[in-house]
C-alpha cells in the first residue's frame, strides 16, 4: 500500500440522482428522494477514490464500516457533490475518511467510512473460508 495521503487531503465525486437511487424497497416506493442506502453506496465510493490511488497492483480494498447521517432530501436529477476527506490510517490498517455531500448549498449527508487494503490473495482466502460454510 502506498501511503501518499495526509490528513485533510480531499477527493471530489459528483453524482446525479437517478431512478435507481430513489427510496424503493421490496414493498414498493417510499418516496421520490435519494435513498439513504444509495447515499451510503456513493459515500463509500468517494472514500474508495483514495484506495484506488493507494493500492498496489496485487492489492484491493475491502469495506470495513460506513456511518451516514442523512440531513436533507435530494430529488431525481439533482446533482450531488461528495467531498471525501482523508482522516488517517488506523492502528488496524484501515483507511478512514469522512465525507460531506451537498445538493446545491444544502448539506445532504455527512459521515465516515473505512476500507482496508489487502493482498488480493488474502481477500480470496477470506471469502473462500466463508463460502465453504
Amino acid at each position: 500500500m502506498k501511503q501518499i495521503f495526509e490528513r485533510g487531503n480531499q477527493k471530489v465525486f459528483k453524482k446525479t440522482v437517478s431512478q435507481t437511487d430513489l427510496a424503493i424497497f421490496e414493498s414498493g416506493k417510499v418516496h421520490d428522494v435519494y435513498a439513504t442506502f444509495a447515499i451510503a453506496r456513493d459515500a463509500e465510493w468517494s472514500g474508495r477514490l483514495f484506495v484506488l490511488d493507494m493500492k498496489e497492483e496485487d492489492e484491493e480494498g475491502i469495506g470495513t464500516f460506513i456511518h451516514v447521517e442523512h440531513k436533507s432530501p435530494a430529488f431525481l436529477n439533482a446533482e450531488i457533490i461528495y467531498t471525501a476527506i482523508f482522516e488517517e490510517i488506523s492502528d488496524k490498517g484501515e483507511i478512514i475518511t469522512s465525507f460531506e455531500a451537498y445538493c446545491d448549498t444544502r448539506l445532504l449527508a455527512k459521515g465516515s467510512q473505512g476500507q482496508r487494503i489487502l493482498k488480493k490473495q488474502k481477500i480470496d482466502e477470506i471469502f473462500k473460508q466463508y463460502q465453504s460454510k
